[in-house]
């Protein structure tokens, strides 16, 4: 079964499946939906929770194994398996295929990947998941239907507000749905429930400096350290979840590293920018930061972000702020004389 984000709220209110897979580019609305579905799972008796993450040297045996064995705390528990790249390699995707076939009542397996390509949406494996299990699709929202969902959001709030006022909000926060939901969210705070005037929403998103995770992460392609620690402050005070800058910073770092290994085996970088799907405004900002990395810093980069990922988690302890502050700065004068 394929349903949107907007449709899962129906859909669970009917019941549980034993198998969700989660994809897209709109991280909020990916992140919701998973939210949505442990949720309904903890509702539904399933108390205990194993987090699997197909990272690089990730034994897919893993899983086989923790579908296979019975919980010690909890007659039902839920299997959160993570594919950050959507390759599950040979052996992913036959353990995918294999889990398919041994899903039980008791088990509740909820997969979360990026955007996949059309070649990977008719992989065997994805084909797999897709017969047996409620397909999610995390899409960005257009610019044309960006109002109709901003006045959805308003309503779960309790405000709203006409249409003139809706393409306004729609039109400042550029199609970006993370400013959307930040700037509905300050909406709840500033008024009261019940309709909202355009002098209310234009003061409130002209009043006050946006602060996004896009910009902070540009702020570190571009070599601006200063703006990377002014923006990272401004999100810090805006009480933006650690959890969304990391995965803003980490997947333009993972992107970086990506291009300087293939260019140092010898392709040429716009070659390796294209192949990396980076196109658009983002090229020029990745292709200068490409010239100031090399795979090595790239490298290390990429496992200090790992490390930040275990302390958002709680699977260890340190000051989450400070960290994604050194690691930002670090990436923002890689290669300064």
């Amino acid at each position: 079964m394929n349903i949107t984000s907007e449709d899962l709220p129906r859909h669970l209110a009917k019941g549980l499946g034993s198998l969700y897979v989660i994809h897209g580019e709109a991280l909020l609305l990916a992140i919701e939906a998973a939210d949505a579905i442990r949720a309904a799972a903890r509702a539904a008796g399933y108390d205990e929770r194993e987090v699997l993450i197909a990272e690089q040297g990730f034994k897919w045996s893993t899983l086989r194994n923790s579908a296979q064995s019975m919980s010690l705390f909890s007659a039902r528990k839920v299997i959160d398996l993570r594919i950050p790249t959507g390759k599950p390699g040979v052996e992913g995707a036959q353990a995918l295929q294999e889990h398919c076939e041994n899903l039980n009542a008791d088990t509740l397996t909820l997969i979360s990947l990026p955007k996949l390509d059309g070649t990977t949406m008719k992989s065997k494996w994805f084909t797999a998941l897709a017969q047996h299990a409620t397909v999610i699709s995390a899409d960005e929202v257009s610019i044309n239907a960006l109002p109709a969902w901003i006045a959805g959001r308003l309503k779960r709030q309790e405000q709203s507000a006409d249409a003139d006022t809706l393409a306004f909000l729609a039109q400042k926060v550029e199609g970006n749905l993370l400013a959307a939901f930040q700037e509905i969210q300050k909406l709840a705070l500033l008024f009261p429930a019940g309709p909202l005037t355009f002098e209310q929403v234009k003061d409130s998103v002209m009043d006050v400096a946006r602060y996004d995770v896009f910009k902070l992460s540009e702020a570190m392609l571009a070599g601006d350290a200063e703006r990377y620690v002014r923006i990272l402050e401004g999100l810090r005070a805006e009480g933006t979840a650690t959890v969304l800058i990391l995965w803003a910073v980490a997947e333009d770092i993972r992107t970086l590293a990506k291009v300087t290994r293939a260019v140092q085996q010898g392709n040429n970088l716009s070659g390796a920018l294209r192949d990396a799907r980076v196109w658009g405004i983002r090229q020029k900002l990745v292709e200068r930061a490409a010239r100031r990395f090399n795979p090595a810093f790239a490298e290390r980069a990429l496992k200090q972000a790992a490390q930040i990922d275990r302390l958002v988690k709680g699977l260890r302890q340190g000051d989450v702020w400070d960290e994604l502050l050194q690691l930002g700065v670090r990436c923002a004068r890689a290669g300064a004389r």
